[in-house]
């Protein structure tokens, strides 16, 4: 029996399989690159003191996730909220994703924007589905867990 036709066939489906996962990688890349496209936000931006001329921007739990109400988490610089050890603001709470959100500033006002989580992200009782500008008094709610944004304007 003559295998050559088989082994060629079976190189070939390799081949294709192949580069259908690189354009699957590359296509999820790019989604990445457009999602992150608006405003810049550099995970390893220092949280804490406001520079000369800005306001400081808190979330102040409400409830739940594990962590006491009125706690307050200073989110000046902008910050990422959800249960992974890597978010800002981490917390334990079984509806929400490991990176769930992130709240960030671009000029003098604060956006909110889901991270493509599962079970999404609510703003004063609304569903977040773009970027969402987050005012003084807004509610965040995560699952069970609730913030409540709060801005301290010189």
């Amino acid at each position: 029996m003559d295998y050559e036709p088989i082994s060629v066939a079976l190189k070939f489906g390799f081949l294709a399989v192949l580069y259908l996962f690189l354009l699957w990688v590359a296509a999820s890349a790019r989604k990445d690159l457009k999602r992150n496209k608006g405003a810049s936000f550099d995970g390893d931006a220092t949280i804490g003191a406001p520079s000369a001329g800005s306001y400081d921007a808190w979330l102040i739990v409400a409830r739940g996730g594990g962590l006491d109400a009125g706690t307050r988490f200073d989110v000046f610089g902008g910050v990422t909220l959800g249960r992974s050890s890597e978010a800002d603001i981490s917390f334990t709470d079984r509806y929400a994703s490991g990176l769930h959100a992130r709240l960030y500033p671009r000029g003098d006002r604060y956006f909110l924007e889901d991270m493509n989580s599962t079970n999404g992200t609510l703003l004063d009782g609304g569903a977040v589905t773009s970027e969402a500008e987050v005012r003084d008094g807004s509610m965040i709610e995560i699952g069970d867990t609730a913030f409540r944004f709060e801005l301290d304007r010189p």
